[in-house]
Formats: C-alpha cells, sequence, structure tokens
C-alpha cells in the first residue's frame, strides 16, 4: 500500500528545508551525503575510534594468548599476528591525528611533488600505579609519611597518563621531554643499582607490537627517548617541503631522530624489544640521516636558478643526488641483514629500494644536462663530479671528451642510465602492495622518467649510429655537511616533583644518614662552636672542640635540616647563618643528618632519635636483606652513565661561623 503524499500547509516545504538544514535527515536518505563537511568529519573520526577499539581488542586477546602459550609454532604466529594489528594502529593513529589536524576535509593540492617519507610508530604503554612502590619507599628509606606525598605521585601519573597520546607537534616534543626529565630525577633519587622500584613497565614494540617488559626504570626512560625520536620522524614526514623552509625544518627533524637513535643505541643496553636493539637502532639512525640528505637535496632543486641550463647547479644536484642514493644503499643493506630483516616492514625495504635507484637516476640526469650545456672552460669541474678527486701522483683512467659532441654523446649515456635506473625503480614500486598505493610516489618516479626522456629525444638525432660507452658512476658529494642532533634536553625546563624529600646530594636512596634532634645549643662567647659551609643542605663543616655544638652532640659532617622546627633543607648559607644570628641567649634548636657509611648499620646509641620522621628501627628502613624481587626473563635494560662525586666540603661555598 502506498502512503498519501499528504502536505500539512503552504509552508511545509519551508519547514522541512529548516529540519534538514538544522541536521534533521529523514529515515532512508544517504545521511552521509546530506551531512555538512563538519559532519562527514566527525563521521570519519567515529569509524575510525572503532576501528581502533576493534584492534585494541583483537591485540589484547593476541597478547593473552602470547603469554599463555608455551607452543614455540603458535607464539610465532600469534607474534606475526601482533605486527599486522600494530601496523593497523600506527595507520590508524596517525588519519585520526591528520583529521585532527586538519580544519578542512580537503587538502589543497601543491604544484610540486615529492617522495613520502618513512616515519616511526610510537610504542604504546599501558598504565602504570607509582603509589604503592613510591609510598613504601619513602616511608621505609626517606623516613617520612608516604601518604603525605599524594599530590607529587598523582602529578607523575598525570604526566604519564599524557605521554602515552602526545600531539604530533613540538608540543608533544615538549611533553615527552619533560617526563623524561622527570624520570632522570627519579632515577637519581630512588634507584640504585641494587635495588629498584619494584614496578613493572610495559612498553609494546614499535615494529612487531609484541610486548616487553621490565622491571627497570632504564627501560621506561629508553621508551621514552624511542619515542622522542619517533615523533620527530613524524613531524618531519608532515612537513611540506615543497618550500625551503619546509625542507629546512623537515631535515632538523629528521636530524634530531637520529641523533635521539644514536643517543640510545649508545646508553642503552640489553634492551627486551627488536625495535631497540642495537642493529634496529642503527639502521634507524642511517634511515633518518639518508632522510635527512633526502631533504638537502629538495632544497637545491626547488629555487629555480636564474639560468635555466645553469651548468653549476645541474653539478651540485647530481653529486647532492648522488650522495643521497649512496646513503639509501647503505640503509638497504642494513635492512635486509638479520635480525632486522625479520621484524622491518617489507613495505620500507622496497621504498628505499626504490628511492636508491631513483636518485641514482637524478644523479645521472642532471649530470647529462651539464654536460650538454657546459662550456670546454667547465671541464675541470665535471672531472670533479665524474672521477672524483684523486691525488696526484696517482694516474687517472678516464679523460672526459672535450669536445661538445663528445660530451653530447656521452650526456646521452648518462641518460640512457637515467632512464633505465628510473624504469627499475617503477617495476620495485609495483612490485609492493603498500606503495602501489601510495600514488605520489608513482607520480614523481613517472615525472622523473618523463623528463629524461624528453631530454634523450632532443639529443637523439636521427643520423646518430654512434653507441656510446657506459657512462661513469657520478662521485657523492653534498655541499651541506649534516650532523646528527642530540635531543636538547636542557631546553625544557621541570621542577623535581619530589622536591620536598630534600636536595639530591644527600637525600636519595644511593645514601644511607641517621637523623638527630631535636639538638638544643646555645650560644658562648665564641658563638655557637660549629663552622658552616655549603649551600641546600648547609653543612657543619668544623665542630670547635669543648665547645657548646660538642657537648651538644654535633659532629662534622652533619647537614642542618631544621631550624627551631623550621625545615631548611634547601635554605642557602646566608639564610641559615642570618636565622643563626638572631638567635638569642635561649639558643637554638637544630635537627641534623648524619650520612652513614654504605657498610655501617645504623644505630641509636649516643645519637637521640628524633620525635618525628625518625625509622625506628632497622627492618623498617630498609637496611636489612632486602627483599627479592622477581626477575625479568630477559636481561634488565642497562643505562650508562658516569658515576658523580658527591658534593664534598671542600667544593662547597666559604666557611662561616656564626
Amino acid at each position: 500500500m502506498v502512503p498519501e503524499d499528504r502536505r500539512e500547509g503552504p509552508g511545509a516545504d519551508e519547514r522541512s528545508a529548516q529540519l534538514q538544514a538544522a541536521g534533521s535527515v529523514r529515515e532512508g536518505c544517504d545521511t552521509l551525503a546530506a551531512q555538512t563537511p563538519c559532519g562527514r568529519l566527525q563521521s570519519r573520526r567515529a569509524r575510525i575510534h572503532q576501528q581502533i577499539n576493534k584492534e585494541l581488542r583483537m591485540r589484547t586477546g593476541a597478547e593473552n594468548l602470547y603469554r599463555a602459550t608455551s607452543n614455540a609454532r603458535v607464539r610465532e604466529t600469534v607474534a606475526l599476528e601482533l605486527s599486522y594489528v600494530n601496523s593497523s594502529l600506527q595507520l590508524l593513529k596517525e588519519e585520526l591525528e591528520e583529521l585532527n589536524c586538519s580544519v578542512d576535509t580537503d587538502t589543497p593540492d601543491r604544484e610540486g611533488t615529492t617522495v613520502p617519507m618513512i616515519p616511526l610508530g610510537l610504542k604504546e604503554t599501558k598504565e602504570l600505579d607509582w603509589s604503592t612502590a613510591l609510598k613504601e619507599l619513602i616511608s621505609g628509606h626517606f623516613g617520612e609519611d608516604g601518604a603525605s606525598y599524594e599530590t607529587e605521585i598523582r602529578e607523575l601519573t598525570n604526566l604519564r597518563q599524557a605521554v602515552r597520546t602526545p600531539s604530533r607537534s613540538e608540543s608533544g616534543l615538549e611533553l615527552l621531554t619533560a617526563y623524561y626529565n622527570q624520570l632522570c630525577l627519579l632515577d637519581a633519587r630512588f634507584v640504585t643499582p641494587a635495588r629498584s622500584l619494584g614496578l613493572l613497565f610495559q612498553w609494546y614494540d614499535s615494529l612487531t607490537g609484541v610486548p616487553a617488559q621490565q622491571r627497570a626504570l632504564a627501560f621506561e626512560k629508553g621508551s621514552v627517548l624511542f619515542n622522542i625520536g619517533a615523533l620527530h620522524t613524524q613531524i618531519g614526514a608532515r612537513q611540506d617541503r615543497g618550500c625551503p623552509t619546509g625542507t629546512s625544518r623537515a631535515a632538523e627533524s629528521f636530524q634530531r631522530a637520529a641523533g635521539a637513535f644514536k643517543l640510545l643505541r649508545q646508553k642503552f643496553s640489553r634492551a627486551p624489544s627488536p625495535d631497540m636493539s642495537p642493529a634496529s637502532l642503527s639502521m634507524l639512525e642511517q634511515l633518518m640521516a639518508a632522510q635527512a640528505q633526502e631533504c638537502v637535496f629538495e632544497g637545491l632543486a626547488l629555487p629555480a636558478p636564474t639560468a635555466p641550463r645553469d651548468c653549476l647547479a645541474q653539478l651540485h644536484l647530481a653529486q647532492e643526488a648522488a650522495q643521497v642514493a649512496a646513503q639509501y644503499e647503505l640503509v638497504h643493506q642494513a635492512l635486509i641483514q638479520p635480525p632486522v630483516c625479520n621484524y622491518v616492514p617489507f613495505s620500507w625495504t622496497t621504498l628505499v629500494h626504490v628511492k636508491a635507484k631513483h636518485f641514482r637516476s637524478l644523479a645521472h640526469y642532471h649530470a647529462a644536462v651539464a654536460l650538454c650545456d657546459s662550456a670546454s672552460a667547465e671541464a675541470e669541474l665535471l672531472e670533479q663530479v665524474f672521477l672524483g678527486p684523486l691525488p696526484p701522483s696517482e694516474p687517472r683512467g678516464l679523460v672526459l671528451p672535450q669536445e661538445y659532441e663528445e660530451r653530447r654523446k656521452l650526456g646521452k649515456a648518462h641518460l640512457k642510465r637515467a632512464i633505465l635506473g628510473q624504469e627499475e625503480a617503477l617495476r620495485l614500486h609495483a612490485l609492493g602492495r603498500a606503495l602501489r598505493r601510495v600514488d605520489l610516489l608513482q607520480a614523481v618516479l613517472v615525472q622523473a622518467l618523463q623528463c629524461s626522456l624528453t631530454r634523450y629525444s632532443e639529443l637523439d638525432l636521427e643520423d646518430d649510429f654512434f653507441e656510446a660507452t657506459e657512462a661513469p658512476d657520478i662521485h657523492p658529494k653534498t655541499h651541506r655537511t649534516l650532523e646528527v642532533r642530540a635531543p636538547s634536553f636542557s631546553r625544557v625546563k621541570v621542577a623535581d616533583i619530589f622536591h620536598r624529600l630534600g636536595p639530591l646530594s644527600v637525600f636519595s636512596a644511593k645514601n644511607r644518614w641517621r637523623l638527630v634532634g631535636p639538638v638544643h645549643v646555645t650560644r658562648g662567647e665564641g658563638g655557637f662552636g660549629f663552622t658552616l659551609r655549603g649551600d641546600s643542605p648547609v653543612l657543619i663543616a668544623a665542630v670547635i672542640p669543648g665547645g657548646h655544638a660538642a657537648a651538644a652532640g654535633l659532629q662534622e659532617g652533619d647537614y642542618i635540616v631544621s631550624v627551631n622546627g623550621q625545615p631548611c633543607k634547601w635554605w642557602k648559607h646566608a639564610e641559615v647563618v642570618s636565622q643563626l644570628k638572631g638567635v638569642g641567649d635561649e639558643g637554638v634548636s637544630l635537627q641534623v643528618v648524619t650520612l652513614l657509611p654504605s657498610t655501617e648499620q645504623p644505630s641509636t646509641g649516643d645519637r637521640r632519635p628524633a620525635l618525628r620522621g625518625l625509622l625506628r628501627n632497622q627492618k623498617e628502613c630498609g637496611w636489612g636483606t632486602s627483599v627479592p624481587v622477581r626477575a625479568s626473563p630477559r636481561p634488565l635494560l642497562g643505562w650508562g652513565r658516569k658515576t658523580k662525586r658527591d658534593k664534598t666540603a671542600g667544593g662547597l661555598s666559604p666557611a662561616s661561623q656564626p
């Protein structure tokens, strides 16, 4: 039965149009077609979120199976599935980030085309509960109420939670750097070679998606440093390299990424995940250096020369392209070597191989242009490009032709090598299923091949029956040497979250101390009978024998932590001296700490325990036998650092006697 089409009045059409304009779409209509661009963008975000949730559920199931099974074949199959899920998650998150950063649904077309870069996905991690471990350590070793540090622990938890999803921008880098600096402070305060925090840090491998976990804080630091380098690669890959500013920024980002991976390779050892192994980090360092060198070539190729056939500019481009090709060939060799080839995506290996062929062909193309458009006076420059710098005593086996016709034939031979290389690059591109979807790469390769064919047709004369000899290789050389730049951690200033525990030079898990006081000291004719030196905390550098301080039990080497009930761990030397000078005949009440040798067990003896904050016994302090921590199935990740000297009296400020 067909319903009757009724009109409710003359204004029905207007009201219907208003409802549709307001977003109310009738059932049976194409909702996506009726939505505004903003609505379509939101629908795409919703679909991506659904796909991400689906992949996360699949990863959780595969992860549980990976941990539960002991069958080697099943574990290998699950690890392969985890790598597929990890790749899908990385692509979905990058797509979501692009949608969140985009203003319009369609990006404007650029005049030029650039070869796509290889960004690295971020390592993922699960939530971590710092509360129990830190509270126990603060109460057991530092002798303070761990519950009073809820605010600090919550701040650290929120910071780590934010680091799990950093933005793909400079603010995301600052966030990761701030957390890394906090981890360095945590390492200096709470971790010793014999004692860890007891927390289990879990991170997913960036390349395979397989989870890895350790109880070493160094693994957390290394994973964050890896993400700093990975985020630099994503920022560099997103730059608009169609302008000089974009190529410069992209090159700097890839340089800093290479610096992060180099620092990680030098400082960390025994990593539990493949992406942080020395072989992988060395390969990533080479890859990012090659991509930075590619940005240099693109920067030189961007500005149009004053003369369309500028020989010197073409020579520079030929050498730069040969340099890029040489670096990508080294990267390709690293990618096909085991164990890197077992977990690196095949699309990476194919793309690097395509780039090596592409830039080698570009070197021959620009060399051919320089040969055909050069004058006889520029023969010396041509020899440096084709033959490279040779010692005067070594004879040259190849002499470049001086006549124009001979240079034209040699240029034709270089064009032939360029055409063959570009056809090979297109063939390799067609072999990769993932690369076939990158239309931009194919457009770049086709455009380069078309330029070579056009130039070759200009030189190919009808009566030219002479077959030129094989064109020589182009000597690689760069006119802008790129240096690997380590991450600049000092540019992000952070305040120690656990500042209240006191200066790190004294109040850390590496030191043991005894808290003494309150000790009442009166002023004599010569003062209190001790000499102060240093800042934060102020050190008792000397105690006069027979003086009031010696009678009260103060000793040389004690640190003053309280004056008349006021905590003074962070006071400067002048502040403590001023406070003591203002004391009358009634004297002053001091609390001090005495550092204990590593072999000495704490004892009360004549040193009276403080009324508040003093640990009651050896077991509570944790100076007895340490509780064994369950070892990780893999060796712990190590962090190499130089041993710092403890603060001594000789390195402090001049002594003062109040």
